[in-house]
């Protein structure tokens, strides 16, 4: 099946590193971060996780849990970390989902068999507490993901959710954003009190409205 952004992210019962878990139940009311990788004692994704868990800090500090899957069983996974531990200078902070039956894979259309017959590729979802998801990146298994830019799309999806705003080109977290077109211009000072710059009709900015002034 394909999940596409908006759809309720399905649910599973897996076991990990850190013991069984049910995905929505242990999601809880945080985001969700779950990421996949082609397979256990892999050069690009020891760094991977290694970067994940040197950003766990900034991850907790969003209510975001990650959560990564490698479809090598659970052995694997505990031997992989103490390699990911010592060559990345980390202590390993969240789970790796072991799906050696592809189920989870499968569920989330991580393997396309044009690329590869058995290995995930490098598929990202963001999941709200909602439950619903509202990012998908995939990366071909030769290219490791950028977090720092994950980190960015996230604190757009939390503004967003949050406010009747979108975030332009490039934007980082701190910088102005967008009003939604569908507020008026006439009611932009009410509900944007930091103020506003008109470039064009359809294209007004206001300061990030979430930070103190």
């Amino acid at each position: 099946m394909s999940v596409r952004l908006g759809d309720i992210a399905p649910d599973f019962t897996a076991q990990t590193s850190m013991g069984e878990i049910s995905f929505h139940e242990w999601l809880g009311e945080s985001w969700g971060l779950l990421f996949s990788h082609p397979a256990d004692y892999t050069p690009v994704c020891t760094t991977e996780l290694g970067r994940t868990a040197a950003l766990g800090g900034e991850f907790q500090k969003r209510n975001v849990k990650p959560i990564a899957l490698s479809v090598d069983p659970l052995d694997s996974h505990h031997g992989w970390i103490k390699d990911i531990e010592e060559t990345q200078g980390v202590t390993m902070n969240f789970p790796i989902i072991a799906d050696h039956d592809r189920k989870v894979a499968e569920l989330y259309d991580m393997i396309h068999p044009n690329a590869d017959q058995k290995a995930t590729v490098r598929t990202v979802f963001v999941v709200g507490p909602d439950k619903k998801v509202k990012l998908t990146l995939t990366y071909p298994p030769s290219t490791g993901r950028n977090f720092l830019e994950i980190i960015r799309v996230i604190d757009s999806l939390q503004l967003t959710a949050d406010y009747s705003v979108a975030t332009p080109a490039d934007w980082k977290h701190g910088e102005d954003v967008v009003v939604s077109p569908a507020i008026p211009t006439e009611d932009i000072p009410a509900r944007f009190p930091k103020g506003h710059k008109i470039i064009k009709p359809y294209l007004r900015t206001t300061p990030q409205p979430n930070l103190d002034s």
